[in-house]
């Protein structure tokens, strides 16, 4: 984890300049987050980078929080946040896992992953997590690079660039794949929206049920 947060830290300048690759899709991912949201929701982005997202909801929610691992991604995101004087949001340091416990269970509204998944180490463990701090009814929006759609050998290829220290490491999974862990977690009503994004990212769009009690 120390690795890996080093690598973004030293990209976050780089990565903060870059302009989005597909701003339609973007937006058009964000209107479908919003319509999920009211102005009582508090929502959590994982992974949540420079802020770009998380400061782009702001305004159609109660207050939302943005996680990532690597301080200077948040140090970047806060300096965004005072910049266009935003302040319904706030940004923690951290990795996804046991240890973060700024929120309880089934207290968000929603949860936002937008191309984290393919990076996180336990996936299905992070869905979990994802799952217990979400509201019975709480909408859970996923946008993930899925290499494992293309014929492209991005395994080899990230071997690479990792052991160059040129990549994070990255799972390589299908849409399938992703689909079925986002299901076995407990969430229902999944859908695709199409929003032009490229064939290798799955947007995912689903929700907890509304009682998690058992069947009589």
């Amino acid at each position: 984890m120390t690795t890996e947060a080093a690598f973004w830290n030293n990209l976050a300048e780089q990565y903060a300049a870059k302009p989005v690759e597909n701003p339609d899709a973007f937006d058009q991912k964000i209107a479908i987050t919003k319509s999920r949201m009211s102005p009582e929701s508090v929502v959590l982005d994982i992974g949540c980078g420079t802020g770009s997202l998380a400061l782009r909801l702001a305004p159609s929610g109660a207050h939302v929080h943005g996680l990532d691992f690597s301080s200077e991604m948040i140090r970047i995101a806060n300096d965004k946040a005072r910049a266009q004087e935003v302040d319904n949001v706030t940004f923690h340091v951290g990795p996804f896992d046991d240890s973060f416990t700024a929120f309880d269970a089934e207290s968000l509204d929603g949860v936002c992953a937008y191309s984290i998944l393919h990076l996180v180490p336990d996936r299905e463990a992070a869905l979990r997590q994802i799952y217990r701090l979400l509201k019975p009814g709480g909408f859970f929006i996923s946008s993930t690079v899925c290499l494992g759609e293309s014929w492209i050998p991005y395994g080899l290829i990230l071997w690479v660039m990792r052991t160059l220290g040129k990549a994070p490491m990255v799972s390589i999974l299908s849409k399938r794949t992703l689909t079925e862990e986002i299901q076995r977690a407990g969430f229902i009503e999944l859908t695709e929206p199409e929003v032009g994004a490229e064939k290798v990212v799955g947007f995912m769009v689903c929700r907890k049920p509304e009682s998690t009690a058992p069947a009589s």
